[in-house]
Order: C-alpha cells, then sequence, then structure tokens
C-alpha cells in the first residue's frame, strides 16, 4: 500500500489560512484606524465650524449691545431734554403770571399800607410792609382774600413801630399763596 504524506499540504494551508487572518486582521486595523481618523476629522471641521459661528455670534452680540448703550443713552438723553423743554413751557406759561401778580398786589394794597418787601418761594408768597393801623392790616388780608390771584392770607408778626417821633405804625409779616392763574381776557381770545 501506497503511503501518502498530507501532512505538508495541510501545514501550507493553516499557513495560508494564518496569513489571510493576519492580513484581513491588519486590513481590518488599518480600516478602524482610517474610519476613527475620518469620523475625528469630521467632529473637528464641525467644532471648527461651531468655534466660528461662537465668534460670529459674539461679534454680533458685542455690536447690538454697544447699541443697546447708545439707545439707552439717547432715552437718558431725550428725557433730559424732555424735562427740559418742559420747565421751559412752564416758564412760557407762567410769564404773563409775574406781571398779572405785581398787578394784584397793586390793586389789593389799601391806603395806609406800604411794602418793603416780598418774597416768593414757589407758590408760596411772604410779604413784608409797614401799615398805619391793625385796622388796615385787617382791609390788606380781606383784599387778599377776595383776590383772584392770591389767597389764604395768614398774618405771622405784626408789631408797633416808631418811624418818627409824632408817625407811629404796624410792621407786618404775612404770608400768602399765590393761585393757579386764572384766565385773563387775552388768554380767552387766544383759544
Amino acid at each position: 500500500m501506497a503511503h501518502i504524506n498530507l501532512l505538508p499540504w495541510r501545514e501550507e494551508r493553516r499557513k495560508e489560512q494564518l496569513r489571510q487572518f493576519l492580513t484581513l486582521m491588519g486590513l481590518s486595523v488599518v480600516l478602524m484606524i482610517l474610519i476613527i481618523l475620518a469620523v475625528h476629522l469630521q467632529y473637528s471641521r464641525m467644532i471648527s465650524n461651531q468655534e466660528g459661528r461662537n465668534r460670529y455670534l459674539k461679534k454680533e452680540i458685542a455690536v447690538v449691545e454697544k447699541q443697546i448703550r447708545e439707545i439707552n443713552n439717547l432715552a437718558k438723553e431725550k428725557k433730559r431734554l424732555l424735562a427740559r423743554m418742559e420747565v421751559i413751557q412752564q416758564l412760557q406759561r407762567n410769564r404773563p403770571g409775574i406781571v398779572h401778580l405785581f398787578d394784584e398786589m397793586v390793586k389789593v394794597i389799601p391806603e395806609g399800607v406800604y411794602l418793603t418787601s416780598l418774597t416768593q418761594k414757589g407758590n408760596n408768597l411772604t410779604i413784608t410792609g409797614i401799615a398805619q393801623s391793625n385796622a388796615r392790616v385787617s382791609a390788606y388780608m380781606r383784599n387778599i382774600d377776595a383776590s383772584p390771584w392770591l389767597t389764604k392770607p395768614e398774618l405771622t408778626i405784626i408789631q408797633k413801630k416808631k418811624r418818627s417821633k409824632s408817625d407811629e405804625g404796624r410792621e407786618f409779616i404775612l404770608r400768602a399763596t399765590i393761585l393757579a392763574q386764572p384766565e385773563t381776557k387775552a388768554d380767552k381770545k387766544k383759544k
């Protein structure tokens, strides 16, 4: 009987299978490295794009914040200017008031009363003067109360004062309130 030795063939086949296995394993490792590298590059590109967007957004946010600050400054300036305009308009409306007030002061002063000082703080008026008698001060206060421009006369001080040997008088201080300006004939004609 003939002996056939199949061992070298099997060993060659095993070596071939081992070589194919190692080649496939090497290709798989190379393919995995390429895939990992491709994913890494893709993620790096996406991160780079997002960082670029973030930089752009930060730059635009800085521009918008600067504009907001400018708008806030303009709003403050507008409020300040409106307040100034309101003060100017109030002064314009009250401008004829002082003329009317002095005209009214002349009308309400009775004979025998002389004013030495007149002080205005807001709507409060402090009047200092000299009268020939207490009755003249009372008449002055009644005239003030009846006036369309003045109200609430309040006598603070009244005392005797000698101006000369033969002439005695009463020095007085009284307070009054200036009323809101009533419409005059000229104001009614403007409307």
